[in-house]
């Protein structure tokens, strides 16, 4: 199983964070070498689980908005169609085939404001691997060994989202948002999953 090997103890965590507690168990009977993937809606707590996941056990954390397709290669009418802005092809070509056949892979991270990438990160073989964000159990990536979801009421939803991106809110209500729902929907998504957490209690 992956060790404990960050700046903070799984029982720490569990005891100050425990809506996550539930997750944080599950990765930890996991055998050397698991790929976990977070999934959830808007503002339900991915990067903040994905970050404690990379405190108590010392693994590497991609994220899926490092993985966005340059605007010149999206299909005309991307905005309309959940996951058509993702570069999900390059994502399980660089990261996730390579480590799932045990050998070290590189995430190359794109900042599609600035149309560049970014330093490339080792990722090394057969060590725990955690791929958080939205899309992340996109039926085009899987499998994986844990599929975390993580989902929270509306208002809570609405609240954080209100918070994390003050005048951008609107554009995240009326764009990101229903993508995202139609993406879940459409692949049964909160369903699949292997462990769901309700974080309404967490802050975000």
């Amino acid at each position: 199983m992956p060790e404990p090997c960050g700046n903070l103890t799984l029982a720490a965590a569990c005891r100050r964070y425990p809506v996550f507690a539930p997750a944080l168990q599950a990765v930890a009977d996991l055998d050397a070498g698991a790929l976990v993937a977070v999934d959830g809606r808007c503002g339900s707590g991915k990067t903040t689980l994905g970050a404690l996941l990379a405190a108590v056990f010392g693994c590497a954390v991609v994220h899926t908005d490092d993985y966005y397709l340059p605007f010149a290669r999206r299909a005309p009418g991307w905005e309309h169609t959940p996951a058509a802005n993702m570069d999900l092809a390059r994502l399980r070509a660089e990261v996730l085939d390579p480590l799932r056949a045990g050998r070290a892979a590189v995430s190359r991270p794109y900042d599609c404001h600035r149309g560049q990438f970014g330093p490339a990160a080792a990722l090394p073989a057969r060590a725990l691997t955690v791929l958080e964000g939205s899309y992340a159990h996109h039926p085009a990536l899987g499998p994986y060994t844990l599929r975390v979801f993580l989902t929270c009421a509306p208002a809570v939803q609405a609240a954080r989202l209100q918070a994390r991106e003050g005048g951008n809110f609107e554009m995240f209500r009326t764009r990101w948002v229903p993508l995202e729902e139609g993406y879940l929907q459409a692949y049964g998504i909160e369903a699949a999953a292997d462990l769901v957490l309700h974080t309404d209690a967490s802050g975000g």
